[in-house]
């Protein structure tokens, strides 16, 4: 959120196990509506396919919030 104050278009990606705690700073931090790309837990452990399949999910989330048709952004 800070850089897209300061002009630089940027998007946001959680993982579920964070929902909450990233509703709740977007909204203390003025944008309780900032939306994000919600992903699997856990990232650390995930295995070279779960990686790619929540890197898949989050394109796929991050085109619709840009209002890209899928595969395109």
């Amino acid at each position: 959120m800070a850089a897209e104050r300061r002009g630089t278009p940027a998007l946001g990606v959680m993982t579920e196990a964070f929902v909450d705690a990233a509703e709740a700073m977007a909204g203390a931090l003025g944008d309780a509506a900032y939306g994000f790309a919600v992903i699997s837990h856990p990232v650390s452990s995930a295995t070279d396919a779960g990686l790619r399949a929540r890197a898949e999910a989050t394109l796929h989330q991050l085109s619709a919030q840009l209002g890209c048709p899928p595969g395109t952004a």
